[in-house]
């Protein structure tokens, strides 16, 4: 007989917010970082920045994922997101506790196709930026007031109408030379680096617009290739560079003088418009009249004031003369003070020198007397004269130790008053005194 199954205690129910966290954690614990491909769908953009989507497959198939893009995220994204189009994104999923809904966080957003692409745009950026050529540093001014522009873009963009036709509404005056290329193609790094090349060597403008419409980071990888970006780092002459539109952001923009976010931008950026120049001009004309007119009238008035000075000579020479007078007295009256107390020291100098003087030589006389003492006392004569005799071996060296001496030896002894030649007969040591 089988016996009965034992019940299994009952689990404790969860809370809702409790069980949503659990479960975004384990999602997160299970798939980690992930990447997703869909169509675009619902985007839009908070006041905040931040940007919430919905992502869905593009076969159509009824599956959507929310997705939120917070603002840090959203500055990175290199194109303008819109429904329809096709993106990968990278993020991690979680669950919006406020409607318990499945959604991804994601960190990264590219429009599919571009993502080689764009890893190979970042390794380059970051190479030529490690080379210092997007440095502020290197960057140069444009011409304030340029008499010519050159044009390096495709004889058949829309760029380039748009270029002339802004230079034609701003500065008709300016002279505009164009350095045909193609912008797009594989031929065209190659042949926009001839153009930059050509443009410096010329010198026949003074700032160059690199310019083209916008397109695909495909479409726009010309601008990318690294022959273009060394050539707009080594241009001869300043570049403006207005390539795409304002979301487009190639490496010859970086590395150009000035980034443009539109070729027609570029040439409003390169030429100021001529009427405010007119104008400018006009207010330099009469600010410089103005002051012309203030330094004459200036000029004027001095002249009328030394007229009237030079009228009346005599009186400037009289006064002239007595001041003059007053000069020459208080000269005379100078000199004579500092000729008496120049005297005075003196004569103070001298009666100080004449003590000063008198007080050495008497502290050297004093000084010698007692060297002199010094000197006599160490006199061997002086010490012969007490009745000491001085004894020296027969070459002359004094015999300082009776020790020194050996039986026969021939010595000579000396007195004050005379000296004597002897034979030494023996040697004895005296006992050591107590």
């Amino acid at each position: 007989m089988t016996e009965p199954a034992t019940p299994l205690p009952a689990r404790a129910p969860w809370g809702v917010a409790a069980l949503l966290l659990a479960t975004g954690d384990a999602l997160a614990a299970r798939f980690g970082a992930v990447a997703v491909r869909g169509e675009l769908s619902g985007f839009s953009r908070a006041a905040s920045g931040h940007c919430y989507f919905s992502l869905k497959d593009a076969d159509g198939a009824p599956a959507l994922l929310r997705c939120a893009m917070f603002r840090r995220a959203a500055t990175l994204v290199d194109f303008a997101p819109a429904d329809g189009q096709q993106v990968e994104l990278r993020g991690r999923l979680g669950v919006y506790e406020a409607r318990g809904e499945l959604q991804v966080i994601v960190e990264s957003l590219q429009r599919v196709g571009t993502g080689t692409l764009y890893e190979e745009f970042l390794r380059r950026r970051a190479k030529l930026a490690a080379e210092g050529l997007f440095d502020d540093a290197r960057k140069r001014p444009l011409a304030a007031w340029p008499q010519a522009l050159g044009v390096v873009t495709s004889t058949g963009a829309a760029a380039l109408r748009d270029v002339l036709t802004a230079l034609q509404r701003r500065a008709p005056h300016v002279r505009v030379v164009i350095y045909a290329t193609p912008v797009q193609g594989a031929d065209a790094p190659a042949q926009i680096e001839a153009a930059l090349r050509l443009a410096g060597q010329r010198r026949e403008v003074d700032t160059l617009l690199l310019v083209r419409g916008g397109g695909s980071l495909e479409d726009l990888w010309a601008f990318n290739d690294e022959r273009v970006v060394r050539a707009v780092a080594a241009s001869a002459l300043p570049v403006v560079c207005g390539v795409g539109h304002e979301t487009d952001i190639t490496l010859a923009d970086l590395a150009a003088d000035l980034r443009a976010a539109t070729p027609t931008a570029a040439a409003e950026l390169a030429a100021p418009v001529q009427a405010e120049a007119l104008a400018l001009l006009s207010a330099r004309e009469d600010a410089l009249r103005a002051a012309t007119e203030r330094a004459l009238q200036t000029r004027a008035q001095r002249l009328d004031t030394l007229a009237l000075r030079l009228g009346q000579p005599a009186r400037s020479l009289a006064g002239q003369g007595q001041r003059l007078d007053e000069l020459a007295a208080r000269l005379l009256r100078a000199l004579r003070s500092r000729h008496q107390a120049q005297g005075a020291d003196a004569l103070r100098l001298a009666q100080r020198l004449g003590r000063a003087l008198a007080v050495q030589l008497q502290q050297q006389t004093m000084r010698l007397d007692a060297a002199q003492g010094r000197l006599q006392a160490h006199d061997p004569h002086r010490v012969l004269q007490r009745g000491y005799a001085w004894v020296e071996a027969a070459d002359g060296r004094p015999v300082v130790s009776a020790m020194a001496l050996r039986a026969g030896q021939q010595v000579r002894a000396v007195w004050a008053d005379g000296q004597a030649r002897a034979e030494v007969l023996s040697v004895e040591a005296l006992p050591p005194s107590r």
